[in-house]
């Protein structure tokens, strides 16, 4: 029986996973890319400097809605434009999975620069993922100056409301769907 419930548990991840970019209407995809296009002018509105990093990035991939909560388990989800060389190439899915001490529910946006193809291409591949070493950079005025590159990537959030209380562990794990 507790073999079965486990099976079950990937099974929904799985679904979870590839529902929300594979079956998403045109529709949907529109609003995603529009949502993405205000989220970045936002994100270059908290800091000029960050144009620059959208300028000269090999790529990026930009979550304007990402949804998180938990209570000693979390999870949190978003859907994502990716562009390469500036121009739109795919939709993206992040999920995440944490535990720990944390409780609460908060909503937030997240851009990923990839500075090299090689980083950009196990993004494309679905072989790119955040373990609990990876830290973003809180999007404010004058944030991105200082910022370098780790390992090829750069991350950066904007709170948008909420609030959660944590102190745990966990990563992110991303889905790629060309257009």
């Amino acid at each position: 029986m507790k073999k079965l419930n486990v099976i079950w548990v990937m099974v929904m991840a799985f679904v979870i996973n590839i529902t929300p970019i594979f079956g998403q209407s045109e529709s949907k995809k529109d609003k995603i890319i529009a949502d993405s296009n205000a989220a970045k002018a936002e994100f270059v509105e908290k800091d000029a400097l960050m144009k620059g990093l959208f300028e000269k990035a090999h790529g990026f991939v930009i979550f304007p809605n990402v949804g998180k909560g938990g209570f000693g388990i979390g999870a949190a989800a978003g859907n994502g434009a990716v562009y390469e060389h500036n121009k739109l190439i795919g939709l993206a899915k992040l999920s995440q999975l944490s535990i720990g001490f944390q409780a609460g529910a908060q909503a937030y946006r997240e851009v990923i620069f990839f500075e090299s193809k090689r980083e950009m291409e196990r993004f494309k591949e679905s072989r790119f993922e955040f373990s609990a070493q990876v830290s973003a950079v809180a999007a404010t005025e004058g944030a991105s100056a200082n910022v370098k590159y780790t390992n090829g990537v750069m991350v950066f959030t904007m709170h948008k409301g909420g609030l959660m209380y944590e102190a745990s562990i966990g990563g992110q794990k991303f889905k790629f769907n060309k257009l």
